[in-house]
C-alpha cells in the first residue's frame, strides 16, 4: 500500500496520507480554519522533508479555497477592491518569500527556520486562543457578564495617506495597511506553507474594521490567488511541489471537512476555540521537543564529487 513520491523521494503509505488529509480536513471543518498550519507539522513528523511539506501545502490550500471563495462570491461576501489591494501585496510577498525560501534551502537552514517558525507561530496563537476561550468559559459559568463595550471608531490607520473608498466594505481608509497585511501573509505562505487566514481574518476585523460579512470571503479570495502563485513559484524556482502528495491530501481533506462541519455545529464557539487552542499548543510543544532534542545520529557522511 505504498506509493513513491517523486519530488520528496520517499515512499509513503498512501492510505496513511489520505487519513492525514481527512483528519486535518475534519479539524478544518470543525473549527472553521485552514489546515495548513497543522498539516505541515504532521507531514514533517511522518518523515516528509520540511521543504517539500511547506511547498506542497500551497496547491492543497488553493484547492480548498476555490469552493469557499466561489460560495462567498455568490452571496456577495467578497470585497474585490479590498481583495485586489491585499492581493497585490500578497503576490509581492510570495515572490520575496520564495526567494528567501530558496536561499535558506541552499544554505541548509530551511528545516531549522520552518520548525522554529512553527514553534513561535503556533505557540503564540494557540496560547492566545486558549487564554481567551478559557476566560470566556469561566466567565459564563460564574455568571459574570461579558464586556460588550464599543471599540474605538478610529485608530492610527485613519491618519495614513493614500486613502481609498471601499464601497462594499463601507470604508474610507488608506491602502497601506491592507497592502502590508497582504505582503506579510504572502511571505508567511511561501516560507511556512500556511494560507494565512488565521492572521488575515482577525486583522481585517480589528485592524481594518471591515464588516464581518465580507471578511471571510475577501480573505479566501486573497488566499486563493496567493497560494496559486506560490505553487507556481515554488515549482519553478525550487522544484519542491510534490503533486502526488498534494493529490492524496486533497482527497482526504474533501471527505474529512464534511464530517468536521457536522461535529462543529454541535459545539459552542468558546468550546471550539479552547479545543483548537489545546491542539495547536500540543503541536507547538511537539515541534519544540524535536527542535531542542539531540538527534539520534549526531554525525552524517556526505559524499561529494571527487
Amino acid at each position: 500500500m505504498e506509493i513513491y513520491l517523486p519530488i520528496a523521494e520517499i515512499s509513503v503509505n498512501w492510505a496513511m496520507i489520505i487519513c492525514m488529509g481527512a483528519a486535518v480536513g475534519f479539524l478544518s471543518g470543525m473549527f472553521g480554519v485552514g489546515g495548513g498550519f497543522l498539516m505541515t507539522p504532521l507531514l514533517v513528523f511522518y518523515g516528509v522533508p520540511p521543504a517539500i511539506a511547506v511547498a506542497t501545502q500551497a496547491p492543497h490550500i488553493t484547492a480548498s479555497s476555490v469552493s469557499g471563495a466561489l460560495s462567498q462570491w455568490r452571496r456577495g461576501g467578497v470585497d474585490f477592491k479590498m481583495g485586489a489591494v491585499m492581493l497585490a501585496g500578497g503576490l509581492l510577498g510570495s515572490l520575496l518569500g520564495v526567494e528567501i525560501f530558496g536561499l535558506l534551502q541552499s544554505l541548509g537552514q530551511i528545516e531549522l527556520v520552518v520548525t522554529a517558525g512553527y514553534v513561535i507561530l503556533l505557540g503564540s496563537i494557540g496560547g492566545l486562543m486558549l487564554n481567551e476561550s478559557v476566560r470566556t468559559i469561566l466567565a459564563a459559568r460564574s455568571g459574570v457578564p461579558k464586556n460588550n463595550g464599543k471599540r474605538a471608531q478610529h485608530n492610527w490607520i485613519h491618519g495614513l495617506p493614500l486613502k481609498v473608498r471601499f464601497r462594499h466594505s463601507k470604508l474610507y481608509t488608506s491602502v497601506i495597511p491592507p497592502f502590508m497585511l497582504g505582503l506579510f501573509v504572502g511571505i508567511l505562505t511561501a516560507i511556512l506553507g500556511v494560507g494565512g487566514g488565521f492572521v488575515l481574518v482577525p486583522a481585517m476585523i480589528y485592524l481594518l474594521r471591515m464588516p464581518t460579512n465580507v471578511v471571510i470571503g475577501t480573505s479566501q479570495f486573497q488566499i486563493l490567488f496567493v497560494t496559486a502563485a506560490t505553487t507556481v513559484l515554488h515549482a519553478v524556482s525550487n522544484q519542491t511541489v510534490d503533486l502526488t502528495l498534494a493529490f492524496l491530501l486533497v482527497i482526504g481533506g474533501v471527505a474529512g471537512v464534511q464530517w468536521g462541519v457536522r461535529v462543529g455545529a454541535r459545539l459552542r464557539g468558546e468550546e471550539l476555540r479552547a479545543l483548537l487552542g489545546v491542539l495547536v499548543v500540543l503541536v507547538a510543544c511537539r515541534l519544540l521537543v524535536e527542535l531542542v532534542s539531540s538527534p539520534t545520529d549526531i554525525y552524517s557522511i556526505v559524499v561529494g564529487p571527487p
